[in-house]
């Protein structure tokens, strides 16, 4: 059995139509999405209209913040996600797909739990907005408290820096690992990075197929010229979440 676990989407259609043509290629079985659908990016509406097809889907917090105020976050993320809002209450015409739209965001679990599986979008502690970072494997109390609260395995997005944490306190990223990780007697947390917007200096997107007992990080290429344009020409948006999608920042 073959199942794709992604995030951070961001409303980046280009990088996530390729994501799902490599899902295609791949024959995969499933596909989860640790949230963060909307946000930053151009395309929302569309990106929600494929999730919806997904198997199952985690709330962010750009999704969070999409349906109500939010909170904590930048300036440029807050006017983002402030025409986000906007594109979403728009819609394109057809009153009964916005509705849905809505609707769907509105039903996304916080926590997912599925066997020794654990799917958020923060972390096991804080669902919705926890970061856990590379450099947390210095804060050893902090993996501590969050190992204490995982049954085997969890998975989650948020920081768009993939990446698995092991129980006695290591961080290994793909690069380390050759893309492949055996999954472990251990407790593991692993980030799955992000398809729409990277931030580990490769700018293709990025998502984890599990496969049995081994997870694959899969980097796959897209149009990014073509969805920072798109950025350039909204004025709501930050000419920033643009050129941030070529250096993987």
């Amino acid at each position: 059995m073959k199942r794709a676990i992604l995030s951070d989407i961001h409303g980046n259609l280009e990088a996530l139509e390729a994501v799902l043509g490599d899902l295609s290629r791949e024959g995969v079985d499933s596909v989860y999405c640790l949230g963060d659908i909307v946000g930053y990016g151009p395309n929302p509406r569309e990106c929600i209209d494929r999730v919806m097809g997904f198997d199952l889907s985690i709330l962010g917090n750009h999704d969070q913040g999409a349906l109500y105020d939010p909170e904590g976050f930048s300036s440029g993320a807050e006017r983002a996600i402030f025409w986000t809002r906007e594109q979403l209450e728009m819609g394109n015409g057809d009153p009964e797909r916005t509705a849905k739209r809505w609707q769907f965001l509105s039903e996304l679990p916080r926590t997912y739990r599925e066997g020794p599986f654990t799917f958020v979008h923060g972390s096991v502690r804080n669902p919705l907005s926890e970061y856990v970072f590379p450099e947390d494997v210095h804060n050893v109390r902090k993996l501590e408290r969050l190992f204490a609260l995982i049954d085997r395995y969890a998975f989650q997005g948020h920081t768009h820096v993939p990446g698995i944490f092991t129980e006695d306190g290591r961080f290994l990223s793909p690069t380390e690992v050759a893309g492949h990780y055996p999954l472990p007697s251990e407790k593991m947390m692993v980030n799955v990075g992000s398809v729409g917007q990277p931030r580990d200096g490769d700018s293709r997107a990025c998502y984890v197929l599990l496969t049995d007992n081994t997870l694959e990080f899969r980097r796959v290429p897209y149009p990014v010229e073509k969805t920072a344009e798109k950025i350039y020409g909204v004025p709501e948006l930050d000419p920033f979440l643009g050129d941030r999608l070529r250096e993987g920042r």
